[in-house]
């Protein structure tokens, strides 16, 4: 029989989508499907494990182009002419294709732009003072050194809504210096005058949706006050060039970015405005940053940029995965360009034209974040818009909420950071200076911040212990009973109890709880954990406190586990807590932090 024309798989009966649900459900063994395995994103996205071709798909319109000319943009800081060139041409040496001068100091942008190509190098600034004289000096450079005007590609930021989320005053005299940038650029139709800056509201802790609403409010409030100054609404859209930050959810970033495309030209048509040429640009944010297992920062800031290359941006700025903590080094710098670098040139991410376009997953995604933003976006402009809204705390208290279920997530470990909360690098010290003491708030503004400054607070009265006793703390693993059980849970608690700084022995095993607690009750330790089985707890755990508390009444003694039916008996022995799943790691830090200070205070030196 001739199977050419046979259709491929034609032999098997199709499988429904809800032949998959029960196949599942069997497997989860009666566990809510929904519960067990439906994402419940915090920007209010309930994502499913799977898709098929039941699933109606909706493809949001204008989503973006992804960029064939990616511009990889280096921060270059202007402190004298000579160190900001220098720094210049070298990041062009190393590959770099967009410059971004933070001009704090008068200098005119000819003494820095020696030997930049502007034909083919993207050139921005962020202007602090005397923005007008710069830009007629630029311009007059740009003049005479691009041989067409549509090769100048770059933009101006003078930080409006930027400082004022940060700092709740808004420097209105910004926008009648915009409006004379504007004029001098007019012959410039790729370099952009009007910048938005989204990125606060990532990294002050909002979700993908508050930062794309947020965005769009902020551009609402700008059209109103240009508009005063007669510059039509077109205009403005063209010379607009939006930064949002990107975080570390990877399939929600990608769509927030081509959620924000999409809603951008539905603003635009309620003006009236059907074509524009804005620019998008993202840059890595600073809320998913550590300084504890910094390398790990290289990984995030990687997967930032696939998020904001396949969401179909023109430029990123990828930070130093060391600057959090430090200057940045000629190294961490080049390293942070040659991921763009590699993506771009080996990986062919910006080579292939919208990859994800149809992915019944992003397209979901995608669709969900815009609905949202969008409900958001009414939301605020019913306040009375960005303006009234910030004014009144509204979104200040909207971030908040956000913020702060992010932070239990984190304490809780359900919400996992590589080297903050979980699979810590017990291997590494670190200075207590560069650790966040105190997280300061203020419900007037926004403030960027890292997820970690909780946990790092911990860390930081470790550090500062073993830098007044020469003494880190040590945690001895106890475990007998049950060799599985015992086996996962000492994993568990060595990891657990990593994220403290101290000194994590490996587990030791013993034939019973009486010979476990006896030894480990005379180990050289500070704090120590059984381990072992729940029957095993049943049978032994109560003994294994007494006898541990009749040789030594001062170490932390915990129970890797959950015996709640025990915890009364147990904690009236001498039982300090539990550490298990459901565990607050900053909370049992703390109260570990508690019992060893009083120990080491006679330690000092």
């Amino acid at each position: 029989m001739s199977t050419k024309n046979k259709t491929l798989f034609s032999d098997f009966n199709p499988v429904s989508k809800q032949d998959w649900k029960e196949r599942v459900t069997i497997d989860l063994k009666g566990e809510d499907f929904d519960r067990k395995l439906v994402w419940k994103n915090l920007s209010g996205i309930n994502i499913a494990p799977f898709y098929n071709t039941e699933d109606s798909i909706h493809n949001l319109s204008n989503t973006g182009e992804n960029s064939q000319a990616l511009i990889n943009y280096r921060s270059i800081p202007v402190q004298s002419a000579a160190s900001a060139n220098k720094l210049a041409l070298k990041a062009i040496d190393e590959g770099v294709t967009g410059l971004l001068f933070d001009v704090t100091e008068s200098i005119t942008a000819t003494q820095f732009l020696k030997d930049v190509n502007l034909d083919k190098i993207a050139v921005s600034f962020i202007l602090y003072e005397n923005e007008v004289e710069f830009a007629k000096d630029f311009f007059d450079f740009a003049v005479q050194n691009i041989s067409n005007p549509k090769n100048l590609r770059g933009y101006f930021d003078l930080k409006v809504i930027a400082n004022y989320t940060k700092t709740a005053k808004l420097e209105t005299y910004k926008f009648d210096t915009g409006y004379y940038l504007l004029k001098l650029a007019e012959a410039y139709p790729n370099f952009k005058v009007i910048t938005l800056s989204g990125t606060t509201f990532l990294d002050a802790g909002g979700n993908q949706v508050q930062e794309v609403a947020y965005t769009l409010n902020a551009l609402v409030y700008l059209i109103e006050r240009y508009e005063r100054r007669d510059m039509s609404v077109e205009t403005i859209f063209n010379n607009l060039h939006v930064q949002l930050a990107i975080g570390s959810e990877y399939f929600v970033e990608i769509g927030k970015f081509r959620a924000f495309n999409s809603l951008l030209h539905e603003v635009a048509n309620k003006y009236s405005v059907s074509e524009f040429n804005h620019t998008l640009t993202a840059k890595t944010s600073v809320w998913s940053k550590s300084v504890t297992d910094a390398h790990t920062n290289l990984l995030r800031a990687t997967t930032e940029t696939m998020s904001a290359i396949l969401g179909n941006v023109e430029g990123v700025l990828i930070d130093a995965y060391d600057k959090e903590f430090n200057k940045a080094s000629d190294f961490s710098n080049r390293i942070a360009n040659n991921i763009a670098t590699i993506l771009k040139e080996e990986s062919y991410f910006g080579k292939v034209a919208n990859p994800v376009d149809g992915a019944y997953y992003i397209e979901e995604v995608s669709t969900e974040i815009a609905k949202n933003a969008l409900e958001l976006f009414k939301e605020i402009e019913k306040h009375g818009g960005f303006y009234k809204a910030f004014e009144n705390g509204l979104i200040q208290e909207q971030i908040a909420e956000i913020r702060q279920k992010k932070i239990k997530l984190i304490s809780q470990r359900r919400l996992p950071m590589v080297g903050v909360n979980k699979y810590p690098n017990l291997m590494e010290t670190v200075a207590s200076e560069i650790l966040s003491a105190d997280v300061f708030e203020n419900s007037k503004v926004l403030i960027p911040r890292r997820a970690s400054l909780e946990i790092e607070a911990v860390r930081k009265v470790t550090e500062q212990l073993v830098e007044k006793t020469n003494k880190r703390p040590v945690v001895a693993l106890s475990s007998f009973g049950n060799l599985t059980m015992r086996k996962a849970r000492a994993a568990f608690s060595y990891d657990f109890i990593g994220v403290s700084g101290f000194n994590v022995l490996e587990e030791k095993s013993y034939d019973n709880a009486d010979i476990a607690a006896k030894e480990s009750a005379n180990l050289d330790a500070d704090v120590v954990i059984m381990c072992s089985s729940d029957p095993d707890y049943d049978e032994s755990a109560l003994d294994f406190v007494k006898t541990f508390r009749n040789i030594n009444q001062d170490k932390v003694l915990l129970l890797a586990g959950n015996p709640e039916h025990l915890m009364d008996a147990l904690k009236q022995a001498g039982l300090d807590g539990c550490i298990n799943l459901r565990s607050d790691v900053i909370v049992t830090l703390s109260n570990i932090h508690k019992k060893i200070q009083k120990k080491y205070k006679v330690l000092e030196v």
